[in-house]
Parts: C-alpha cells; structure tokens; sequence
C-alpha cells in the first residue's frame, strides 16, 4: 500500500513547512521500496536523506521529526529509524483487506495507471526488409516492441505504432531481380542464378503468380539478359558487380513499367505476409510507413538535407553533401547525398526522423537490431542539429535469438533461403510460448530460445509453469462450485487475519508489489521485469499450494485461503494479458 504511506508522508512535509522545519519552496520526491528483511518492516523510505541539504540539518533528526509528524493509520502498526536515517514502516493486517479489496474492485484494470496521462510516444518495431518473411530472429523484436507498447499504454500513454517499410533501395532491387530470374526459370529459360540473390522457396512463389496471371510475356532469353553481366563469384568475378549488372540488365530490357510488376509484386507479397504474421503473432500498428514516400512529390528527404544545410551543418566535398555529425558526438562526419545526385539511406533516415517529431510525438522509441548499433549515433546527432532533444530518441538494441532443438542449432540466413520463419515457429510451440519466452530475458542479452523446452509442461518451461498456476486456482474453484462448496469472497476479505504463514504473507507482499513492477517494465522498457515477477508469484503460489492444505474444514480459513488463490489468479491474468499471452483455465 506505497501510495497510502505516500501520502501519510506528504502529510507530514507539509506539517514540517507550516513548522518552518522544511522550506517552504522544497518539493522532495518521496521514494518508499520494499524492505528485503522483514526485520525492517514493509516499506522504507530514504527521504531524510534527499532533504538532509536543503535543511541542513542530520539525516537521523530530519528522520526523527518527520516520524513525530506522521498521522496516526490504522495501516501502520509501527515506524522505526535505521541507520543514519532511515524510515522503515510496518504495515498492519488491515492492508490486506485493502489490498484485495482494490484488486477485485479493479479487475483487470488492477495494475494500470496513469503515469502518462496521454503523452504522445511513438514505437517503431521490426521494420524488416521486406524482402522475405519474417523469422525467429524478428520474433524477439516483434514480441519485444509489442509489449513495450503495451506497457506504456498501461501506464497512461498515448502509444502509437509503426513499422518502417524499406520499401527503396538496392535490396529490393535485388528482389526483385530474383524473382524476375525464377520467372524465367519458369518460363523454360536456362540460367545460373546468381550467388547474392534471394533463394528462398517463397521467391519461386512469388514468380509462380506472376506467371500465372501474366503468362510469358514478360520472357527474355537468358542469354541476351546476361550478355553484358560480369562474372559472379563463383566464376572468378565479384558477387556485388554480378548481381548490381543484373539489376540494370532486367530494368534496361524489360524497361521501367514491366519491371515495376515484379518490384511491386514481390514487395507487396511480401509485405502483407509479414503483416498478416504478425496479426497472427497479436502484433499490429497504427501505421504502415513507406520509405519511397518520403522521396516522392515534395521530397522530405531534400526538405531535411535543406533544414541541415540552413543550419550550417551541411558540407560539399569531391562532389558529395556531407552532415557534419562529429560536431554532435559521432565518429565520423556523413554522406547525405553522393556524387551522382543520390541521396544516401542515411538521408532517408534523417528525414523520416523528422517527419516522427513533427508528428508530435514527445518521445520516439525505434526498436533495433543489434546490427544497427552503429546509426545510433548519427541518427541523434541529426535530430540534434534539427532542434530536436536527442534524448527523446530512446533506441534500444534487441540482440541476436539462436534458436535450438535440443542441442542443435538452427541456421537463419534470409538470403540463402535457409531459415526457421517465425509462423514455423509459431505454428511448433505456440503464440504463448514465443511471446512469453522472447521477453524472458534482458532485450540486450543474446538469448538461446529451445523449441523442446518451450513444449514441454515443467516448470522448466516459465510460460507453462505461469499458466499452470493460473489454471490450478480454477480448477479448484470449478470442483469446488461443482461439489456446492462455492467460494465466499465476502467471509475470505473478512478474516484476511488468519493468513498468518510465511507464505502467505509472501504472497500478500507480492500482489502488493505488481502495479510497482508494471511501472518499473513500462518506463524502464524492461518487459522481462513483469516476466520474472509472474514466474516467482507462480512459484511462489505453487510452493505454498503443495506445502499448505487449502481447502481445510474452517470455513473462515479455507475461504481466506481461496479468496488470496483468486487473487493471485486475477494478477497472473493481468500480468499474461500486457506480455501478449493467454491466462487459460485449464490445461
């Protein structure tokens, strides 16, 4: 109960103004944490310390005076002074009455707050190239972003989410030259395919529509279209010159609008199969953001090069534009526009950053890959120099996920085609086990996700032992409303006293805790925080379960006990449904 001593607290400063003990124009931030030793109580607090300065005065006086001005609540039953100054608060049975009280007033809304109040924040997650589907890799990302989203609308945020499309650029260049040589495979066309095209099955999919819809009026004889192609890898020649002389062959005889149906089809292919995984993974977005938009009409990409140059951090050196971003704390200085006339993907960066806060959104998250790690930099120092606060740009890194059967580990490479998807995935384990699994550990921790731990029901699986516990509370109260003996939460409130085990207490303290734990995964960005939370209460709640016998003959007990079990189950329920995963009732 931290907001009830919260404000025994705040009644208590304010007394010692109106005493002239504290200055009046002091507004000291109450911190209260949960004590790890019952010896110090519940709840403690250190702010004697914080205003040990302004009042100069000894921690342990301050502490003395702000006890003696403390009102007296029946929710405490004792305040001591540890240490140099210390506040330690132990808080009476009747808290738990409360507690339980607001839990099933609340439902499940116990847990949100209001922290936000509608700040406007922006989360851009995933964003892969569209230039095949999605794999495990993405999953973490994809069950990352989402419940960082869900978190900080819990706590009062106006949360909106976006998936960047590079849907320009030289990769779906690549592409789409990959499945225009599919096509004419299709077509009966004899070729070597090239070692840096796309491979995967879905390419020969792709091409596999087109053909049947257009026939083959798109075909041209292999041999006129690698006529002036220099040699690939294979051969002795270079892999990027081979694939990049391809790409200029395919549009230069196909010419700009026969070539666009296979750009468009393979991206919009593509692009609607990662959105429908990721509906199905219980991932969606406000919006769909292309990257050939910000190029197209009223170019945004020269607007921002404009801005920067206006600015004075725009350079021209042997023919290229230059931002110089060292003059913002980055390694080195960058191209925003090449000697050719063409703007770099840095510019593009630069310019769909700037379209994010002009949006206005006060906070912009882009979750990345660890691969990225290097544009953090650059991409701060050009809001920077836009007038923006670089640190209302929050970028955290999502490392790598191997992923393993048993002690095998699986291959992910997009472009060879050899890799789990994360509907393989998804389709093996199950959306729970993924969305909890993924955010289980720290999002810059690589982690090892084990497709047989994640099916087997232990309490090794941490999804599995979570739902279980979920789905024991109600099957005890099913069996119990089945025999006629229904659970009386009234009579369970009203001798809340007779929980007097250590376990019960600790799983008192527990409950108490989770609106904390929700706040501290929602600014923190730390959804694995609410993970571990929702494996200790289970554990937690199966320990005293096996240990304890709940359905006893006392009425008042037995309904006490239950009434804290229907407790715990309306936390684990909540706490599952903001990580994106079911609370089922039997399993």
């Amino acid at each position: 109960m931290k907001s009830a001593v919260s404000e025994l607290l705040e009644q208590a400063i304010q007394q010692l103004k109106a005493d002239a003990f504290i200055p009046a124009d002091i507004q000291p931030t109450i911190m209260l944490e949960n004590t790890r030793d019952k010896a110090h109580g519940d709840l403690a607090t250190n702010l004697a310390m914080t205003l040990a300065k302004p009042c100069r005065q000894p921690p342990r006086k301050i502490a003395e005076r702000i006890v003696a001005a403390l009102p007296e609540s029946p929710l405490v039953t004792q305040v001591e002074i540890a240490g140099p100054g210390f506040i330690n608060f132990f808080l009476s049975e009747e808290t738990s009455r409360m507690l339980l009280d607001t839990l099933f007033q609340q439902g499940d809304r116990f847990g949100r707050q209001d922290i936000g109040q509608g700040e406007k924040i922006q989360v851009e997650f995933v964003s892969a190239n569209p230039t095949g589907p999605l794999h495990v890799g993405h999953g973490r990302g994809a069950a990352y972003g989402a419940t960082v989203s869900d978190l900080l609308q819990a706590v009062g945020f106006e949360v909106h989410r976006e998936y960047y499309v590079n849907d320009a650029g030289r990769q779906m260049d690549i592409l789409a030259t990959s499945v225009y040589l599919r096509y004419l495979e299709l077509c009966g066309e004899t070729l070597t395919f090239p070692s840096n095209g796309y491979k995967g099955d879905y390419i020969l999919d792709i091409a596999q529509d087109i053909r049947q819809a257009d026939g083959d009026q798109f075909k041209l004889a292999a041999k006129d279209l690698f006529a002036d192609v220099r040699p690939d890898e294979p051969a002795g020649g270079d892999r990027e010159q081979h694939i990049d002389d391809l790409i200029a062959a395919a549009r230069k005889q196909l010419g700009d609008k026969r070539y666009e149906r296979f750009f468009s089809e393979a991206l919009e292919g593509i692009r609607s199969d990662i959105e429908q995984d990721l509906h199905e993974f219980g991932v969606d977005y406000q919006l769909w953001f292309s990257e050939r938009s910000l190029t197209e009409g009223n170019s945004q990409v020269e607007k921002a090069i404009e801005d920067l140059s206006a600015r004075g951090h725009v350079y021209e050196k042997d023919g290229a534009l230059w931002f110089r971003s060292t003059d913002f704390g980055d390694d080195k200085d960058r191209v925003l526009k090449r000697d050719n006339g063409q703007t770099t993907y840095f510019a593009s960066d630069v310019a769909y950053h700037e379209n994010k806060f002009a949006r206005g959104f006060s906070k912009v998250i882009n979750i990345w890959g660890a691969d990225h790690h290097g544009y953090i930099a650059r991409v701060k120092a050009a809001m920077q120099a836009l007038g923006h606060n670089p640190d209302g740009l929050i970028i955290p890194m999502v490392q790598f996920a191997n992923l393993y059967r048993g002690s095998e580990k699986l291959a992910m490479s997009t472009r060879s085609g050899s890799f789990v998807t994360l509907r393989e995935l998804r389709e093996e384990v199950g959306n729970d086990a993924a969305r909890f699994i993924y955010v289980t550990r720290k999002v810059d921790q690589q982690m090892d996700f084990d497709l047989e731990l994640a099916k087997s029901q232990s309490k090794d699986n941490p999804v599995y032992y979570v739902q279980y516990a979920h789905a024991r509370v109600s099957s005890v109260l099913r069996k119990l409303e089945e025999d006629g003996q229904p659970l009386d939460k009234s009579l369970g409130l009203d001798n809340m006293e007779l929980l007097t085990e250590d376990a019960e207490k600790d799983m008192l303290k527990r409950l108490s805790q989770y609106p904390e734990f929700v706040r501290n995964a929602a600014l923190n960005y730390e959804p694995h925080l609410l993970a571990t939370y929702l494996r200790d209460l289970a554990g937690a709640f199966h320990s005293w379960y096996n240990g304890t016998r709940v359905l006893v003959d006392d009425d008042a007990l037995r309904n006490a006990r239950l009434t804290l079990a229907l407790a715990v189950r309306q936390v684990l329920a909540n706490g599952l449904g903001l990580l994106g995963v079911s609370a089922p009732d039997s399993m």
